[in-house]
């Protein structure tokens, strides 16, 4: 028996049927067509964010996975296969259930007698590649997790006491803009400041207070010597 034929024909031709699906998948992720996906994490993260919109610094808020999928994603970390998207720790899965049930087919299997003998010997082959990928998927999948670590956002109001600089020309109670940068970042912001106050382009200050209803920050000037 060929190895084609050995891959066409029962139990094989499970796990090859979707390791060809998983192929073509990943295929198309390589052109662009589709996404790898979210990485899987028993719990998911709620919080608020920065980003910049229209040069505004606004909230994002976290969206729970729908039901089916946070179930999975949690059976799956608890099998140790949790920290990567769940389309890498199918294809783990997958290749070493179909390396399983491939080499026992073409080592024992054929050499059976009877049709009936080799049907309950593939049934048991398959549930076994089941059960040994996934500790070996496990091993594997381990190292991989440090790539797909989420890192959670700043806050708004994490923003408050940072040093800033001024980009409109005055600031007053109702209107101004500031530039602060973070990390590498720089965020474009909505600020307001007491009057009267020498707060013009390009001038340092200091960021006080976050407003959640209005979105602004309060500044003030950076005192002399800092």
């Amino acid at each position: 028996m060929t190895i084609w034929q050995i891959l066409g024909s029962f139990p094989s031709v499970i796990p090859s049927v979707l390791l060809a699906v998983l192929l073509i998948y990943w295929l198309l992720s390589i052109i662009g067509l589709v996404d790898l996906g979210e990485a899987m994490h028993g719990d998911a993260l709620h919080g608020e964010g920065l980003h910049s919109d229209v040069g505004d610094v606004a909230h994002v808020d976290g969206h729970p996975h729908d039901g089916e999928l946070h179930s999975l994603a949690g059976y799956m970390v608890a099998l140790g296969l949790g920290g990567v998207p769940l389309s890498i720790a199918a294809t783990v899965l997958v290749f070493f259930t179909w390396l399983a049930t491939a080499l026992v087919h073409q080592y024992v299997i054929v050499h059976l007698p009877t049709e009936p003998v080799r049907l309950v010997a593939g049934t048991a082959t398959l549930l076994f590649g089941m059960a040994l990928s996934i500790p070996l998927s496990a091993r594997v999948i381990k190292p991989l997790r440090g790539l797909f670590v989420k890192h959670s956002a700043r806050s708004n109001a994490s923003l408050v006491g940072m040093e800033c600089k001024i980009l409109t020309k005055s600031v007053d109670q109702g209107f101004g803009r500031a530039e602060v940068k973070d990390h590498g970042a720089s965020f474009n912001i909505k600020v307001w400041a007491r009057s009267p106050n020498d707060l013009t382009r390009n001038s340092p200050a200091i960021i006080l207070d976050y407003d959640e209803a209005t979105h602004q920050y309060e500044v003030q000037a950076t005192p002399a010597g800092i």
